[in-house]
């Protein structure tokens, strides 16, 4: 990431701070690095030359949009590069945010920035979530942007010197969406991200057992406008070169269903202006299924993938976590509904439940197979702050904390037992033979029934340059280098012959990373949950070793 990028510059548009400052601060945004897992593709960023960073992180580019406008701010996303000793040097206040994923990144970074005798603010869905992992930082946000951002952003005008102890602000008054400022789009180098990242609504009205989205943003989805949304593809659309998929990281693309229905028109009539630049993702719930009408509109807006939280093909299961919504229609009923209007389904899938047995981890390599979903996030149960599962296991005295161990659960099966269940789900899932098929099946029932816009909004030079990269990489790579290079062309060739490159270039790219994650995985170089405390230290230490080469 360059160092001047964005420096000065203008900071997002609308809302700041109402907080009037009477002195400059300089501000450093440094966002961790991911621990790896299935769904952050490091290891096919290399396909696409340019390309070093999953997604922009949104909060935080709110954040620095929000800041008074005299205070210089730099931003580095530690997933691109890590933050230098002259950008702490240059700063006076270092600002962090983060999820429970990157705790060890996180507390790396306060470490630096104390170690250069600068101040520290961490806020975000972690320490919001759990403030007692960060006793390190000088001052803790815990909730959204509101009344406890002004208050800290008051106290660093008054002094940026280090405080005695802590201080913890607690946000009780939130700044309603529709009032948010653009994010600061114009501090990262977009072409470095594989896609871009869009907020719509906040929250979801379900109650499943293990997510903490409903304790920490509540149940009743609160919304941005659709100006708003429209506003945001245009500032980054404004680069010479940006991502041409964008993810909207809503925790339920339709937990307001009536809301979503009523953007998805205006976001149609803006593809249309602009000649279609952009394919969206989301993430919503499997009852989107019975949703026919949004569909439909998510078809014509040109939405080309959805994730979703499969968890586990067993209903006892499904019922037990609180998740009946997936119970709506028949599993594969519903995956083959959202495949019919081209949505290619990525899920999640637990290991490690209560309602688990012996026979759990064949129930779920059949499900795997029968329903030909080519991306799927299979993690170990674990139990975050702040959730009805954490608050069950802690008074059945089944929270652990032992760092040999992949999860913080005390599982009813021995853990080693789960382990390998998991181990046998990966080993199933990312056998190449097995991918690939699922992929031809994706070429036959789903990418043929995507919406197809005019070439003209992504005929640009950087994507074109971008395409011949990606397809060169994938060819040599993947088609000749690999030694499932045949597996991936038993796939490729009958999309060639009905001309989905684009999805060829797609399956390429998505298969090297899953393949090359899962062996790995299998080896025992990567974590079996997302939040193993063991995993993630060793992963924290190869990350700076890396950064210090």
């Amino acid at each position: 990431m360059s160092r001047g990028f964005g420096i000065g510059g203008q900071r997002g548009a609308a809302l700041r701070t109402p907080i009037s400052v009477r002195r400059q601060r300089r501000v450093l945004c440094v966002f961790p690095a991911y621990t790896p897992s299935f769904g952050t593709f490091q290891h096919a960023f290399a396909l696409m030359g340019r390309v070093r960073a999953f997604m922009p992180p949104q909060g935080l580019l709110l954040i620095a949009a929000y800041l008074p406008e005299s205070w210089p701010v730099r931003f580095v996303d530690e997933n691109i590069l890590p933050a230098s000793d002259a950008d702490f040097a240059w700063a006076d206040v270092v600002l962090v945010s983060g999820m429970h994923i990157q705790a060890p990144q996180i507390r790396d970074i306060q470490a630096r920035a104390h170690a250069a005798g600068k101040v520290t603010v961490l806020g975000g869905p972690s320490v919001s979530s759990a403030p007692e992992m960060y006793p390190g930082f000088d001052y803790l946000h815990v909730g959204e942007l509101g009344d406890a951002t002004d208050e800290l952003i008051g106290l660093l005008d008054a002094s940026v010197g280090r405080p005695a102890t802590q201080m913890r602000l607690t946000t009780n008054e939130r700044v309603a969406l529709e009032a948010f400022p653009l994010p600061a789009y114009d501090m990262i180098p977009l072409y470095r991200y594989l896609i871009g990242s869009l907020q719509f609504s906040s929250g979801c009205p379900y109650r499943c057992e293990f997510c903490d989205i409903p304790g920490l943003y509540g149940r009743q989805p609160r919304l941005k406008t659709a100006e708003q949304l429209t506003t945001e593809l245009e500032a980054m659309l404004r680069q010479p070169a940006h991502p041409t998929v964008i993810y909207f990281v809503d925790d339920n693309f339709i937990g307001n269903k009536k809301a979503a229905r009523d953007m998805l028109h205006h976001l149609i009539a803006w593809q249309k202006r602009h000649h279609y630049p952009f394919s969206f993702a989301c993430e919503a719930t499997l009852n989107l299924a019975k949703q026919t009408e949004i569909l439909g509109l998510m078809h014509e807006a040109g939405f080309c993938e959805v994730f979703v939280g499969i968890e586990t093909p067993d209903a006892d299961a499904l019922k037990g976590m609180k998740k009946e919504q997936n119970l709506m229609v028949p599993l594969l009923e519903s995956i083959g509904t959202l495949n019919s209007y081209g949505l290619e389904v990525t899920a999640g899938m637990i290991i490690g439940l209560d309602t688990d047995k012996p026979d759990t981890d064949a129930g779920v390599m059949g499900f795997i197979d029968q329903s030909n979903i080519p991306i799927l996030t299979l993690n170990l149960l674990q139990a975050l702050p702040k959730t009805p599962l954490w608050d069950r296991l802690a008074r059945d005295g089944r929270l652990v904390d032992d760092p040999r161990l992949e999860s913080n659960v005390r599982f009813l099966r021995p853990h080693d037992d789960v382990v390998a269940s998991w181990r046998r789900c990966v080993a199933h899932a990312y056998a190449p033979e097995r991918l690939f098929a699922r992929y031809r099946h994706q070429v036959e029932a789903t990418y043929p029934n995507r919406f197809h816009p005019p070439a003209r909004g992504r005929l640009t030079l950087a994507n074109l340059r971008l395409g011949a990269t990606l397809a060169f990489n994938v060819a040599t790579r993947v088609g000749f280098k690999s030694d499932y290079r045949a597996e991936f062309w038993g796939a490729a060739w009958p999309a060639i012959k009905r001309g989905q490159i684009e999805a060829v270039l797609g399956m390429g790219f998505a298969a090297h990373h899953l393949i090359q994650f899962s062996r790995e995985a299998l080896r025992g170089e990567q974590n079996a949950s997302f939040y193993s405390a063991r995993a993630k230290q060793k992963a924290a230490v190869g990350e700076r070793a890396l950064a210090d080469a």
